[in-house]
């Protein structure tokens, strides 16, 4: 089977909990059509580029997954079909990634610009 990725986004003003449920609901999608997730990341909440929806922060789940096609589109439709759900975005891989991933750490430039308006 292929390897997949997918990263979605959740508005900010969800739980902790909240967030794990939306997470799950796609793993046990996943699993359903014979799949396996092999990672599941919480990025936590972070601030996003642009508003989306009036959210300025968002909180970022990475799931990889070795699973059919079948059951990607299922989770991309589930995700779709969720208000809580921001953005999402699915990749296929060629192999699965080794150890945690690096989210992208801001900038110093960017930090210095958030105390200078806090």
């Amino acid at each position: 089977m292929p390897f997949y990725e997918t990263v979605f986004i959740a508005r900010q003003d969800l739980s902790d909990a909240q967030v794990k449920a939306i997470s799950d609901a796609a793993e046990k999608v996943i699993k359903d059509a014979k799949g396996k997730v092999t990672k599941t990341e919480n990025w936590g909440l972070r601030t996003l580029a642009y508003k989306i929806e009036k959210n300025r922060k968002g909180h970022y789940v990475l799931i990889e997954c070795d699973a059919p096609a079948t059951a990607v589109h299922e989770v991309e439709r589930t995700l779709r079909l969720n208000e809580d759900v921001l953005r999402h975005m699915t990749i296929r891989l060629d192999e699965l990634s080794k150890g945690p991933s690096k989210p992208i750490d801001k900038s110093p430039s960017e930090n210095e610009f958030e105390k200078e308006a806090a």
